[in-house]
């Protein structure tokens, strides 16, 4: 049993590394870091709190370190964190009572359509066009932020980059964008992990183990993408969208 979970603790730490690197910027870690979860023996539900014990981890780091390199606008986002919170606090709630394959169809849509726009529009996110909050960005950032932590809280592949293009669309270059995303998603998964918690569904020795090795990807996955500018995260971003499309069209046809 002690070898058995040494080769756990094992594969989880380089699973969460892997993880981290790549959600520090564009999201979609979950792909990586839930399956592993789930192949290390534990029960959906807790691989799904536990994972969002780790990655409460990875994103605060990643936050913290877009936020000392100047790229997160803290008048903004701090706006937005209590409706990221508060839609995956309610989230979770609503993914007791529904099951999630409702969301699906519409969540590949969606991921297919953020896909082709961002490869389509060559030069997007390249400079920053952000010109200052107005009413009219706080209505659609508000609704944006909460209805984007509300799917964290109910299924969570693809928040990330459903964030970033978000703040794509308000003007932000990519790696401002990926910075003031980080914010948001580090509100959702702590949402999502106190309700968690509160359903018993956290296996806290995986969750930290994980989250310890999701702490030093994450620094390291922001502070390439800082040092390498918007092209690399825009290519990230695809590359990894792309992957989410082809993730969720595989367990859709294979639950059909």
């Amino acid at each position: 049993m002690e070898d058995i979970s040494l080769y756990v603790m094992l594969f989880l730490i380089i699973a969460g590394f892997l993880a981290a690197f790549i959600d520090s910027v564009v999201g979609g870690g979950g792909m990586i870091s839930t399956p592993a979860l789930l192949a290390s023996g534990l029960p959906p539900s807790t691989a799904l709190g536990t994972n969002k014990l780790a990655s409460t981890m990875g994103s605060f780091t990643s936050m913290i370190s877009f936020m000392r390199n100047g790229q997160i606008n803290k008048r903004l986002v701090w706006i937005l964190f209590p409706l990221s919170f508060g839609g995956s606090v309610f989230g979770v709630f609503i993914v007791q009572l529904l099951p999630p394959d409702v969301l699906e169809p519409i969540i590949l849509v969606l991921l297919i359509i953020v896909t082709i726009y961002t490869i389509l529009k060559r030069d997007w996110g390249m400079a920053s066009t952000f010109k200052g909050i107005s009413m009219s960005l706080l209505m659609f950032a508000g609704t944006a932020a909460f209805v984007i932590g509300f799917y964290d809280g109910f299924l969570g592949a693809g928040t990330g980059s459903f964030l970033l293009f978000a703040f794509l669309m308000m003007g932000f270059n990519f790696v401002e964008a990926a910075g003031n995303a980080k914010v948001l998603n580090f509100g959702s998964n702590i949402a999502a992990l106190i309700t968690f918690i509160s359903f018993d569904s956290v296996h806290y020795i995986y969750g930290i183990t994980m989250g310890l090795s999701m702490v030093a990807g994450a620094y390291l996955g922001v502070n390439f993408a800082i040092k390498k500018g918007a092209a690399y995260v825009k290519l990230l971003f695809v590359v990894v969208t792309v992957v989410l499309i082809a993730v969720n069209i595989w367990e859709y046809m294979t639950a059909s």
